[in-house]
């Protein structure tokens, strides 16, 4: 007999846990596959009428296209989104259960401020993408000269600064006024160029003052050698920087990130509820989990605005979602145009099955506060994040908004890194041992282990890497940011 998952009683489909040829028995034998069905798609488990809903999390996911037998595979081919664009939503609190807080410590940086840093480390950071080549040669010069005083010196490169107007111009300064002001950025050199849109002075006005006195900068038209220059600046910033010590800290000093990336058929089964119980944890301890992939909560945004704290947060969360929708709208395109072909592949058919895994990761924590782009959370609890699905845009926004650690979930895998350590769980162990110098976490012993004891799991793996054990990402130099686009070019 093969194995499969009803998520919920009310599903009139499970998801396979293994591949199911055709005229296999399977689950508890009361079917039989009358179609080979790959591991992590979805098998009918009663008669599904044409126009008839598809339940799987307890929720529709799509209607069927045409008659479904028991047995049959469902996909693509018989199954399609019933999204549509703006929605009017109500308001139907939930009771949030009580969650104790977690004993667990870190060994971080505590800076100035009381933010607490998971890594001690100078960023440079370009304002226009024609220095971006300059602030990477910096950057590496710097790391050979003070190898081993710091836990990294990083620059991040990007194509944007100039040639913008407007709001895409003020995204692209504020989410690198947010990067400057990051707690794991001990020190930051700003390199400008001279000409462009984005000025070094409007991006120093628009870091916090507080932080000015970690900041120094290169303007490389006006320098006599802009790498020299650029350099002993740099040398200053590390200066200072290398007399910071870990010490232990509580949990509740963590600021979360959750992301999915390459998400298969059973990322909503293991990784992402697994991840759900650590942001419980998290929140219950009184620290701050952030949740952004807008367009990946659509046909699951009921859920989070049921937990709204307060009418004001729900209100927010409806803006933030119809105005997500209209984005799409107002570009001639579909609120529905995902899963991404790997998803497809990995089991996943429409979007509200995609988002009703997604938002697993913000588990059952209170919905505190609804932050747009660029922004810095300030509240404990889960917050909303204004950002797209995109991987590196989405991770650079959880980054700038506070995150000090990114857990990245995956079912298909994937190599890239952000400026924060990202801690990669794969939903399947299959995965997990194929690709174990990009994994750091296999979630897909909740098969056998269950949510709960993963999740502890997970939480100590997150400790060591808070307090310094490097990432699969970092030990690759894997670090990147994107910024998001949405205007004209000049």
């Amino acid at each position: 007999m093969l194995d499969w998952i009803q998520v919920d009683p009310r599903d009139n489909v499970a998801t396979l846990l293994q591949d199911a040829p055709m005229g296999q028995g399977v689950g508890d034998g009361r079917l039989v596959a009358t179609q080979d069905v790959p591991r992590g798609h979805k098998i009918a488990l009663a008669p599904i009428p044409a126009g008839e809903a598809v339940i799987k999390f307890g929720f529709p996911i799509g209607c069927a296209t045409t008659d479904i037998a028991p047995g049959q595979h469902v996909h693509s081919h018989n199954l399609a989104t019933a999204l549509t664009g703006d929605h009017a939503y109500r308001r139907d609190p939930v009771p949030l259960p009580s969650t104790s807080p977690c004993s667990h410590m870190f060994q971080g940086y505590l800076r100035a401020d009381g933010r607490v840093a998971t890594r001690n480390e100078v960023w440079v950071l370009p304002t226009v993408g024609c220095v971006a080549r300059t602030a990477t040669r910096i950057a590496a010069a710097g790391a050979l000269r003070h190898a081993g005083r710091l836990d990294g010196i990083h620059a991040f490169h990007h194509p944007f600064g100039c040639s913008q107007l407007g709001d895409d111009l003020d995204d692209t300064r504020r989410i690198l006024a947010a990067l400057a002001d990051h707690p794991n950025a001990a020190g930051v050199l700003l390199v400008g160029l001279g000409c462009e849109e984005n000025q070094l002075t409007d991006l120093l006005a628009a870091i916090p003052a507080g932080r000015r006195n970690v900041i120094r900068h290169v303007a490389a038209q006006a320098a006599e050698d802009e790498i020299a220059q650029g350099g002993a600046l740099l040398d200053e910033l590390v200066e200072m920087a290398a007399t910071a010590q870990r010490t232990a800290v509580p949990l509740s000093k963590l600021v979360l990130g959750v992301k999915c990336g390459g998400s298969d058929g059973l990322s909503g089964l293991t990784a992402n509820p697994v991840v759900g119980r650590v942001t419980d944890m998290v929140t219950g301890s009184g620290g701050a989990t952030i949740l952004t992939e807008i367009p990946e909560i659509f046909g699951a945004e009921q859920i989070l605005m049921n937990r709204a704290t307060d009418d004001a947060v729900f209100g927010d969360t409806v803006d933030l979602v119809n105005g997500f929708k209209r984005y799409f709208l107002d570009h001639g395109q579909p609120v529905s145009e995902n899963p991404s072909p790997g998803n497809v592949a990995g089991g996943i058919t429409t979007l509200e099955e995609k988002s009703l895994g997604a938002v697993q990761k913000g588990g059952h924590a209170p919905l505190t506060d609804v932050i747009r782009y660029g922004q810095r959370t300030t509240k404990a609890g889960l917050t909303l994040l204004e950002a797209p699905g995109n991987d590196a845009v989405s991770a650079t926004a959880l980054t700038a908004a506070g995150a000090t650690m990114i857990l990245f979930t995956t079912g298909r895998g994937t190599p890239l890194g952000f400026p924060v350590p990202t801690v990669k769980i794969a939903s399947n162990s299959v995965l997990a041992e194929r690709k174990a110098r990009w994994i750091d976490f296999d979630a897909g012993q909740a098969l056998e282990h269950g949510v709960d004891g993963t999740a502890d799991a997970l939480l100590d793996t997150m400790m060591r890497i808070a307090s310094g054990e490097p990432t699969c990402a970092e030990r690759n130099d894997e670090r990147e940011i994107a910024i998001w686009k949405r205007g004209v070019t000049l």
